[in-house]
């Protein structure tokens, strides 16, 4: 039946038709092929129908297939906007905003700018989260979890819309005993042949290239070192010289671990901190936001 249907098992068979690939549609949607293959058979259970077939080439979609891969991303859409709408009103109701970032050291930066916006309108309450990866912060945007975030750009993400508050300088880190360790600064041409280890949290190749400055100034690709879960996988790469790391500062400074040394990097260009949030949120609790962030970015 039709209301049986998971919206997780829509989304996971929208991946499937978009990538025509078990393999890749897993991996965009972080769960394991098994789970996937699992969602795409209870659609079919609740459709009764057979979505897909898979070929020596890759994944076919059935007539029923196709017709739901044509119509179920407009359903998704108008559902996202539903639920975001309804958050909203309840939210405007009471003046509440949850607030989340990506990494540690902003969340500190963004319990700072919650009590400024506090302290200046009892009326406010602010919520602010950690999110583990960018990546997920995103995702609670979508899903109406949290209403705005604090992340670095770019996003990658046209759905999403941003306001930045400062630029942060990037900076490098990597072995204590590397080549280049004992140097005060670098340029990225004396970085051009180490590989950049890779901390799997961004949500698009965009965010991505410009963590790990690809292509490089002079055209050349950057090159792609080990891909790690999390930023303690890191750490232990770039202990072991596998790989250097660009992060800005203020990351990179909460990250440094023994073993490892943080060196300026004159000729790339700053990150920039900037408030993120979903259309739906009410535009004046926003520009609050905004106007405390940057009042708590740039103390007079």
């Amino acid at each position: 039946m039709i209301d049986n249907i998971d919206l997780r098992h829509l989304r996971s068979f929208l991946a499937v038709a978009s990538a025509s690939s078990i393999t890749k549609a897993a991996a965009t949607q972080h769960i394991t092929q098994q789970s996937l293959s699992a969602h795409i058979q209870q659609l079919e259970r609740a459709l009764g129908v057979t979505l897909l077939v898979r070929t020596s080439r890759g994944i076919t979609l059935t007539a029923a297939g196709a017709e739901l891969a044509s119509g179920a991303p407009d359903l998704l859409v108008d559902l996202g906007a539903l639920a975001r709408r309804v958050r909203a009103t309840v939210a405007s109701s009471v003046r509440r905003l949850r607030v989340v970032s990506a990494a540690y050291t902003i969340t500190l930066f963004a319990v700072e700018v919650a009590k400024t916006m506090e302290a200046a309108d009892p009326g406010i309450e602010i919520e602010v989260a950690t999110a583990l990866r960018p990546i997920e912060a995103m995702q609670r945007l979508h899903a109406g979890t949290s209403d705005a975030a604090i992340l670095w750009l770019p996003t990658g993400d046209p759905g999403l819309l941003n306001e930045p508050i400062r630029d942060d300088p990037r900076v490098v880190l990597l072995a204590e005993d590397h080549r280049l360790a004992d140097r005060t600064s670098l340029t990225l041409a004396d970085l051009a042949d180490d590989p950049v280890v890779i901390v799997d949290a961004f949500a698009s190749p965009e965010a991505l290239s410009h963590r790990i400055v690809d292509p490089r100034p002079d055209g050349r690709p950057a090159v792609r070192g080990p891909v790690v879960p999390t930023l303690e996988d890191c750490q232990a790469q770039l202990r072991r010289g596998r790989g250097v790391w660009f992060a800005p500062r203020q990351m990179a400074e909460w990250a440094l671990c023994p073993g490892v040394t943080l060196i300026p990097v004159v000729d790339i260009a700053p990150t920039p901190l900037a408030v993120v949030w979903p259309p739906s949120i009410p535009r004046d609790l926003v520009d609050t936001l905004v106007a405390a962030a940057r009042a708590s970015a740039n103390p007079q």
